[in-house]
C-alpha cells in the first residue's frame, strides 16, 4: 500500500450554534493506494474563551504549518488534558508531520478514554494500513463500525483491509502452488478491484454533516458523523396514455428479419497479454545474448518441467555452463504466433541461435504460464 498523502479540509459547525465547536478533517490516500480517509467529526461543550484556541488550530493545519499548529494544540492539551477535540488534532498534525507512532499513542489513549467515537479507530486502521500491518487494521475499523454502525467511510476502509488481506492470501497460495490457474484467476480479479477502487492524487469525498443535535450538559464529546449524503432520487416520469392498436392478421403481418450475429471482438486484454509475452519472450533472449545467467533463469517458473526429468538444481547448472562459455553470443526470435488459454500461453516462433563455435535456426515452442502477474516459462520444446 502506497504512503499517506494527506490534504485536510476544514469546516465548523454554523455559528449559531453557541458554545460548540466542530473540525472535520477528510484524508485520502494517495494515487497509487487504497480509499483510506482521515475523518475528524467532534462536537464539544466548552465555554467561548476555552474553544477559542481550536480554531486557530485549525488554521494552522489548513495553511501546512504544522510545528506552529503542535506548539498551539500542545498549549491547548495542557489546560485541558481531558479535552477530546484538542487531542485528536494533536493526533492529526503528528499524521501530517510524518510521526507515525506518536500518532498512533495519541489515537490509542483517544479509544481508551472514549470509546464511543469512531473516528480515533478509523484513524488508527489508516496508520496500521500505512505500516502494512492490515490485522491490525481491521481491528480498528470494526470498532469504529461497533461504535457507529452507519459510519460509511469506516465500512468502505474495512472493505480495501479486506482486499489487500485476499491479495497476501492469494499471492502466499502461488508461492506453494505457482500453476494453481482459479488461484491466478482470483489473484488478478483482487488486484483490479484495488487499483480502479484507488482515488486520485487530492481527490475528496463528498461529504454531508449531520444536522447538530441540542447542547447537551455533559462535558463528553459527541460524535457528529461525516457520511456521503445518498443520492437524490429521481421523479418518475408519468406513463404515456396506452393507445390501442388494431389485431393485426397473420398474413399482414410480415416476418421480422433477424440480424446476422456479430463477429466477437477480441477482449482487450487478450491484446494485452500477447504484448507482454511478447516482451517476455524478448527480454529472455536478451538476457541469454547478454550471457546474464541470473535474469535468464528468472523468466523460468518454480514448477518448469525440465528437460528428461532432471532436478532442477542440475538442469540450471548445466544452463549456466552453456552460457558463461568464452566468445560472443547472440539469439534473437522472430514470426512469433502467440495462442491463449486462461493463465497459460503457447508461444511459437524461430529461433536465431550464433556463438564462436554454433550457428542454427530453429522453430521452438515455449509454453508459458502467468503467475503473480507475471509469464514465465513453464515448458520448453524444439519444433
Amino acid at each position: 500500500m502506497r504512503p499517506i498523502s494527506p490534504t485536510p479540509s476544514l469546516a465548523r459547525l454554523p455559528a449559531c450554534l453557541p458554545g460548540r465547536v466542530s473540525a472535520r478533517v477528510a484524508t485520502r490516500i494517495s494515487a497509487r493506494a487504497s480509499a483510506f480517509f482521515l475523518a475528524l467529526a467532534l462536537s464539544v461543550s466548552a465555554p467561548f474563551a476555552i474553544a477559542d484556541n481550536l480554531p486557530e488550530i485549525q488554521r494552522l493545519i489548513k495553511q501546512g504549518q504544522m510545528p506552529q499548529a503542535l506548539e498551539k494544540a500542545d498549549a491547548y492539551i495542557s489546560t485541558r488534558p481531558k479535552d477530546a477535540q484538542g487531542r485528536f488534532l494533536k493526533g492529526l498534525i503528528l499524521t501530517e508531520m510524518g510521526r507515525p507512532a506518536e500518532a498512533i499513542a495519541v489515537f490509542t489513549k483517544l479509544t481508551e478514554d472514549f470509546p464511543e467515537l469512531p473516528e480515533p479507530y478509523n484513524n488508527l486502521a489508516v496508520l496500521y494500513a500505512q505500516q502494512k500491518q492490515y490485522e491490525k487494521a481491521r481491528t480498528a475499523l470494526e470498532m469504529a463500525i461497533r461504535t457507529h454502525p452507519s459510519y460509511a467511510i469506516a465500512h468502505e476502509n474495512l472493505g480495501d483491509v479486506y482486499a489487500k488481506l485476499a491479495s497476501q492470501a492469494y499471492d502466499k497460495a502461488l508461492q506453494l502452488d505457482s500453476a494453481n490457474a482459479v488461484t491466478q484467476s482470483k489473484l488478478s480479479l483482487i488486484h483490479e478491484l484495488i487499483s480502479t477502487s484507488t482515488p486520485k492524487a487530492g481527490s475528496r469525498p463528498a461529504v454531508a454533516q449531520r444536522p447538530a443535535e441540542p447542547a447537551r450538559p455533559a462535558a463528553a464529546p459527541t460524535t457528529v458523523a461525516a457520511l456521503t449524503p445518498p443520492a437524490k432520487p429521481i421523479d418518475k416520469a408519468p406513463e404515456p396514455a396506452k393507445v390501442e392498436k388494431p389485431i393485426e392478421k397473420a398474413a399482414d403481418k410480415a416476418p421480422e428479419a433477424k440480424p446476422a450475429p456479430a463477429a466477437p471482438a477480441k477482449p482487450a486484454a487478450a491484446d494485452a497479454d500477447e504484448a507482454d509475452l511478447g516482451k517476455a519472450l524478448q527480454s529472455w533472449a536478451s538476457a541469454w545474448s547478454r550471457k546474464d545467467v541470473k535474469a535468464y533463469l528468472a523468466h523460468y517458473a518454480a514448477n518448469f518441467q525440465t528437460p528428461n526429468g532432471v532436478s532442477r538444481k542440475a538442469w540450471e547448472a548445466e544452463r549456466a555452463q552453456r552460457i558463461d562459455k568464452p566468445g560472443k553470443l547472440q539469439v534473437s526470435v522472430e514470426d512469433i504466433k502467440v495462442s491463449i488459454a486462461d493463465d497459460k500461453a503457447t508461444v511459437k516462433f524461430r529461433q536465431r541461435y550464433t556463438s564462436a563455435s554454433l550457428k542454427s535456426s530453429t522453430s521452438k515452442t515455449i509454453v508459458f504460464v502467468k503467475t503473480g502477474g507475471k509469464w514465465l516459462i513453464l515448458q520448453e520444446r524444439v519444433g
